[in-house]
């Protein structure tokens, strides 16, 4: 049973969905995919959470990882708790066609309520934990490298921190295929440095930056100019050339959406066209993302999306 404190828990934490660049699980689809979804997201926004500290009332996670709550600020700790308890989604009769374990039994099921909500998704779509285990891993990286020096290291990151996210959504609906993987990774890739570009203020707060080293070198951007109040023409320059990266990740990616079909079509025409409409956002904002980070509108997903189910780049 979801105790008020539990369901307290994953609501907040579900309830960040509506900001995301991209649509999580729009109500356009079978009800069987939109609850799966919801479950892979639910675990992919903690995760970040818990590595990012965003944590509504982090204590009461701890807690209900098995921690102190004077531990909820030692992020490893609670990382490597919240990826003991994900194991636990593995583990038991799901894996071989079983019922799926009981949630807290003894040596049973996940205590999270956010990662009990994922055990019938796993058990439903044959998941393996190897994405799941690889979301955990970018957020333990996040705590120990703060800089990237080349655009080859940050897309290592990115294989850990987004691609899952895409593989698990095939997996789902049973589309996955070597071709679409392919341009699943690229779609995730261009939607996480997208979403680096509108958070450079924010990640530098957090002692972060996701910008190469070796890109900020050849457009003379320095980390105090990262910190000023705006962005000066070096900064708006290195911006836009990363931004044309991304987007050319999107277009590597866009005959995913060709390649299925129906409800799912629309889907990741929303994926696609919410990272095209960011990149708009942020040409319109002319790339200054340390004023505020700059947001695409529903009119701009919308109409980015559209262009995105007809094949257009």
């Amino acid at each position: 049973m979801v105790t008020p404190e539990e369901d307290a828990q994953a609501s907040a934490v579900l309830s960040k969905a509506k900001a995301e660049n991209f649509p999580v699980a729009p109500r356009f689809l079978p009800r069987a995919w939109r609850d799966d979804l919801m479950a892979v997201y639910g675990f992919a926004r903690l995760v970040d959470d818990i590595g990012d500290g965003d944590l509504d009332d982090a204590p009461e996670h701890a807690r209900t990882l098995g921690l102190a709550p004077g531990q909820a600020g030692d992020t490893l700790a609670m990382l490597d708790a919240f990826e003991a308890d994900l194991l636990k989604v593995f583990d038991g009769s799901h894996q071989t066609g079983g019922a799926a374990p009981s949630p807290g039994g003894p040596g049973g099921g996940p205590a999270h309520p956010l990662l009990r909500a994922l055990v019938p998704t796993v058990h439903r779509r044959g998941l393996t934990a190897e994405p799941f285990l690889a979301l955990v891993e970018a957020n333990r990286q996040d705590q120990k490298i703060r800089r990237y020096a080349t655009w080859s290291e940050l897309l290592a990151y990115c294989e850990l921190s987004a691609n899952p996210v895409g593989r698990l959504v095939l997996a789902i609906t049973g589309t996955a295929t070597p071709e679409r993987v392919h341009r699943s990774d690229a779609v995730c890739t261009g939607l996480q440095i997208v979403e680096h570009l509108q958070d450079v203020a924010e990640d530098l707060a957090r002692d972060r930056i996701y910008l190469p080293a070796e890109d900020m070198d050849r457009f003379r951007v320095g980390e105090a100019d990262l910190a000023a109040p705006t962005a000066n023409a070096s900064v708006r320059a290195l911006i836009a050339f990363e931004a044309d990266r991304a987007l050319g990740l999107l277009d590597e990616g866009t005959p995913l959406v060709r390649s299925v079909h129906g409800r799912l079509r629309l889907l990741l025409a929303g994926f696609t066209g919410g990272g095209r409409a960011a990149v708009q956002a942020l040409r319109a904002a002319r790339y200054d993302v340390l004023a505020g980070a700059p947001r695409a509108g529903a009119a701009g997903v919308l109409r980015a999306s559209w262009a995105s189910l007809r094949g257009e780049g």
